[in-house]
């Protein structure tokens, strides 16, 4: 009995690994079946991998305009799976639960790439009372994105979010330079830590002209900051997220310093990261 418990786990293990070494078109296709075994020998007649199957009529012949759509549809299919992969990648990353009542953050999968919202409220503020400058938390989530944009080679376009209503403590600074001022803090601390200039495409001030769709203009949600990470354009861009993740550790642009969070490497060890923030002024005249 013992025996055969033995060779019974030694099977198991051998089916790992061979899964293991696999590409990650066959580990995103194992996983769903195991997540729903019953449901995909029904879709998929000539295997429970969707991008082996074939027409439902092997009599019909396939035209190229088929064999194209059923391609891209396979690799959109592939594409979406690994963005929500690196979706959760980052929840994981900074501790959240996804089915919080009030969220910090907010992420959702696009049709290239992801949609990153974080929240700037009482309760966590991101930014130090009506100003441009980042509290501790909004430094540690910026210097998280940076270690997820840097290894997965995102597009970035940033855009800053204002209530209505907001009174602030000059006449002349309105919603728009602080909505604006509020990204390009983001932006630079990006930058700062760890993403290529290049990837930042672009920056703007919303003030309270865009409100959260079925939210009051003057509920306390308005008030945010918004990344648009988008895959790279072209079938060679595309394929950088794969090798970006054997990538050695990020290496921050910050001056050296006392370390504040850590971010993780390829051992799963972390890697120090710095606490200057009187140097930002500084990073952001040279990026």
């Amino acid at each position: 009995m013992a025996f055969a418990d033995f060779m019974t786990a030694m099977m198991a293990l051998f089916l790992v690994l061979w899964i293991s070494a696999q590409d990650k078109k066959i580990l995103i296709a194992t996983s769903r079946y195991f997540q729903s075994p019953f449901s995909s020998p029904m879709e998929d007649h000539s295997g429970v991998m969707p991008f082996n199957k074939e027409s439902n009529n092997n009599s019909a012949p396939k035209t190229d305009t088929d064999g194209a759509t059923s391609k891209n549809s396979s690799d959109k299919q592939v594409e979406l799976s690994y963005l929500n992969s690196v979706a959760a990648e980052f929840f994981r990353l900074l501790h959240l639960e996804q089915n919080q009542d009030e969220k910090p953050l907010d992420i959702q999968v696009t049709s290239d790439g992801l949609r990153i919202t974080l929240f700037d409220r009482s309760r966590q503020p991101l930014f130090k009372d009506d100003s441009a400058e980042l509290t501790d938390w909004g430094v540690h989530l910026m210097q998280s994105l940076a270690w997820l944009i840097d290894r997965h080679q995102f597009h970035v376009t940033i855009d800053g979010h204002t209530r209505q209503g907001l009174t602030l403590p000059r006449e002349e600074y309105s919603p728009w330079e602080l909505s604006a001022d509020r990204a390009n803090a983001a932006r630079r601390k990006l930058v700062y830590y760890a993403v290529e200039p290049a990837l930042i495409e672009r920056v703007t001030g919303y003030a309270d002209t865009k409100p959260l769709p079925k939210e009051d203009p003057k509920a306390e949600s308005n008030q945010r900051i918004t990344l648009s990470l988008a895959l790279g354009h072209g079938g060679k861009d595309r394929d950088k997220p794969k090798t970006a993740a054997k990538a050695p550790p990020v290496k921050s642009r910050a001056p050296a310093g006392e370390p504040q969070f850590a971010l993780p490497n390829e051992t799963g060890s972390s890697s120090p990261a710095l606490k200057s923030e009187s140097d930002v002024a500084a990073s952001a005249r040279l990026h």
